[in-house]
This record gives structure tokens, C-alpha cells and sequence, in this order.
């Protein structure tokens, strides 16, 4: 059986995702080889030959991704504050510019806050807190009951490999009473909720692959976080923070809902690292 260089299987496999007009096509091919090799992507190059039916099975999932298939979704999981989660259909994939929220929220806490995550999803940021924060206290909420399966499953792996456990709650972020037993007791609210405006463009993987409830917020994207921001005032001790992310056109009416509430002040809009505004964050008077 002849063997075959890795680096020009990947190389090949760059070519097909380009031409497929995938955005990152030389992170996505090293990223499907690492996977069908089971080894991180840093270890690539100390690989130099590959069997065919390697070779084969990468070009299987690069043929699926050049159908616009989510890379995670081909390879099964994503990345959050350190922590690997399960994905696939039916729940949203959580995206690198949400480590920057996380990181500020982390900076507001202590060693043992109550913590809550609105609007779940996989259980991404209450994971990545419990896993920072061993000392913490994490409610996590979620609507959508399959969303809610993805995220009890990342929960359940997380807390067998010795993580703090997290509480998932089955609830909707616009009704008046969730989570009412908490009001005036949490040190921080974490959010990223659906947000894009209704009629905006997205690419194939979100329009035909992420949850539409998960991505759209609405005529102008703020349908959820008009309620968020309720919440979290009532759920908020004093001195208490919370962070929600947003959509690049939300830079000035996302502080200004925050601001519009008399109970919250140190209103600020933070960037992601393109410059572009990405989340809110506001303090409990």
C-alpha cells in the first residue's frame, strides 16, 4: 500500500474548500485531517504519511463541508473558555468572538459567585465559568427542549471529568417569574442570545444549519434582549454584573436599553477583535 504525504492531502483539501468559497479553507482541511487522525491540529506536521483510506475519509468530510456543512458539525464538537462541547443539528455553535465577553465577565467575579447563563444553548459560557470558576455557583437556562438535550449532555461530560456541576433549567428568558427564586441574589449574568435582525444576510452554515430561534432576534434583533435586560436587573445583588452579547449594529441601542433602567449604571459597549461593537455590560447600583 503506498503511502501518501499528509501535507499534500491537506493542501488538496484547501483547494476544494476555496473553491467552495468556504471562508477559512486551510484552518477547516487541517482541522478535518486532525480530526479523521485523532490527533490535535499542532501535531500535523510531525505526521508526514498517511494511509489512503485516511486520505479518502478527508475528502469524504471535505466534499460535506464544501456543502456548507458546519465544520463542527463534521467534526462533532466546538470550543468555549477551554472547555470541548458536543454539537450538532439542532443546537447553535458557539463562536470564538464569545470568549471576549466571557473573559471580562470572569474579571468581575470572585471565587464563589452565583452565576447565571441566559439562553444557553450547548451550555457553552455556564460550562466555561464552572470550569474557570471551580467555586462557582452556575443556573444555566434554555428553552428549546433539543437545545437543552445538547446542553445536559456537555453538563453530565463535564461534571464526570471532575468540572463543578451546573444547574439547567427548562425556561423561557421573556417570561416575567424565570428564575424569580434567584432575584437579588446573583453576582453576574452572562448572555448571548439571539440577536441578528430578521432580514439580515448570514451564511449557508447559520441560515441551513444554526437554529433560526437561536440566531434571529427579530425585526431589529433586540426581541430577547429587551427581556434579558429586565432579568437580569431583577436577578442582580447590588454590585452585581451582566454581559450580553449583541449584533454589530447593537452598539448603541444595547447600552441604551441597559441604561434605561435605573438600577443598572456603568453602562458600556466593548468590541470584538475586528473593532467591531460585540456585547454590553452594565453594573447593579
Amino acid at each position: 500500500m503506498t503511502r501518501h504525504p499528509l501535507r499534500l492531502a491537506v493542501m488538496e483539501a484547501e483547494r476544494m474548500l476555496a473553491a467552495a468559497g468556504v471562508d477559512s479553507p486551510r484552518a477547516d482541511a487541517e482541522q478535518l485531517a486532525a480530526h479523521v487522525l485523532g490527533v490535535a491540529r499542532s501535531r500535523l506536521p510531525l505526521i508526514p504519511l498517511v494511509d489512503p483510506p485516511v486520505v479518502d475519509a478527508l475528502h469524504q468530510l471535505v466534499r460535506k463541508r464544501m456543502k456548507r456543512i458546519p465544520l463542527q458539525h463534521l467534526t462533532g464538537s466546538a470550543h468555549l473558555g477551554g472547555v470541548d462541547l458536543e454539537v450538532g443539528p439542532g443546537v447553535f455553535i458557539p463562536r470564538p468572538e464569545t470568549e471576549i465577553l466571557l473573559e471580562w465577565a470572569l474579571s468581575t467575579v470572585g471565587k464563589t459567585p452565583l452565576v447565571v447563563d441566559l439562553c444557553t444553548g450547548s451550555g457553552a459560557l455556564a460550562l466555561a465559568v464552572a470550569r474557570r470558576i471551580p467555586g462557582a455557583e452556575v443556573h444555566a437556562v434554555e428553552r428549546d427542549p433539543v437545545a437543552l438535550s445538547w446542553a445536559r449532555r456537555n453538563a453530565d461530560t463535564q461534571a464526570t471529568a471532575g468540572d463543578t456541576p451546573i444547574r439547567l433549567h427548562s425556561g423561557d428568558v421573556t417570561a416575567p417569574d424565570v428564575l424569580s427564586d434567584l432575584d437579588g441574589t446573583v453576582d453576574l449574568v452572562v448572555c448571548n442570545p439571539p440577536y441578528v435582525p430578521d432580514d439580515t444576510p448570514v451564511q449557508p452554515e447559520v441560515a441551513d444549519h444554526d437554529p433560526h430561534a437561536a440566531v434571529f432576534g427579530g425585526p431589529d434583533g433586540l426581541d430577547v434582549i429587551r427581556h434579558v435586560v429586565g432579568v437580569a436587573a431583577r436577578l442582580l445583588k447590588p454590585g452585581g454584573h451582566v454581559a450580553i452579547e449583541h449584533d454589530d449594529t447593537h452598539g448603541k441601542s444595547v447600552p441604551a436599553l441597559l441604561a434605561a433602567r435605573r438600577v443598572l449604571t456603568d453602562v458600556q459597549d466593548h468590541t470584538d477583535l475586528a473593532g467591531r461593537p460585540r456585547f454590553a455590560t452594565a453594573r447593579r447600583t
